[in-house]
């Protein structure tokens, strides 16, 4: 069984601290959500991860770009950068990065969450024929471009998202937060995904280098995340180190 080599010490000199384990759910509304997956190299497989979380084969990047109409943040755009893997039997995606466009946001992201959110200026539009998303930094250079066209109706129940990781010092320790989102979906795309600008080193490592594009999305829903019920420690397999909240 393969297993992460990123060394959780380095991993948690960005990571976001939570105070105190929330209690209540965190509810968005007027939600679009753009999701893209696509295939990494293998240098980008194990070197990713904390040991505590196995690699995919192939090694795969998602991209999750979110358009919050309300939120207890008020309205806001996120893009968050994970890598695909398994803790224990479960999928998952754990988060290398997490932009977000206003600090109200950025604060709650990271202190109820562990989001490690940064604010920067993002593009979020979203039309009759795609999507495209943008990241732009305090000095005006593109680190994100993607394009997305030819929207094509799918089922509701015909996208559905994996759980996120991510890693945080926690009132147990620094741990992996388990984050669920429960979604009420309205209406589902597929579409087809360009990437024209992708700067891995900005999210945390030039190996973060999408190279061929596996499927691209766009949903619009109501989103909850309940409050974080397990955490596990980034340093031993979820079957040891998992720890209810």
């Amino acid at each position: 069984m393969l297993f992460g080599t990123a060394d959780p010490a380095a991993l948690a000199q960005t990571a976001a601290t939570v105070p105190e384990f929330a209690g209540e759910p965190i509810r968005l509304s007027d939600v679009t959500c753009f999701q893209m997956t696509a295939e990494m190299k293998n240098s980008a497989r194990e070197s990713q991860l904390p040991p505590g979380l196995h690699p995919t084969i192939p090694a795969a990047l998602i991209l999750q770009a979110f358009e919050v109409g309300e939120s207890p943040w008020g309205a806001f755009r996120l893009v968050v950068i994970r890598v695909s893997c398994r803790s224990g039997v479960r999928a998952r995606g754990f988060t290398r990065a997490a932009i977000a466009s206003t600090e109200a946001a950025a604060e709650g992201l990271r202190g109820q969450l562990g989001f490690p959110a940064n604010t920067g200026m993002i593009g979020f539009r979203h039309g009759y024929d795609g999507v495209s998303i943008s990241v732009t930094d305090s000095d005006g250079a593109c680190l994100l471009a993607v394009e997305a066209i030819d929207p094509e109706p799918m089922a509701l129940d015909d996208v559905q998202y994996t759980g996120t990781l991510n890693l945080a010092h926690t009132p147990l320790g620094l741990r992996l937060m388990q984050v669920e989102m429960n979604t009420t979906v309205q209406r589902v795309e597929r579409l087809n995904a360009r990437i024209g600008t992708f700067a891995g080193a900005a999210f945390g490592d030039a190996l973060l280098d999408p190279v061929r594009v596996i499927a691209a999305s766009v949903v619009t829903m109501e989103a909850e995340f309940p409050p974080v019920r397990f955490v596990c420690r980034p340093d031993e397999p979820a079957f040891t180190g998992t720890e209810s909240v």
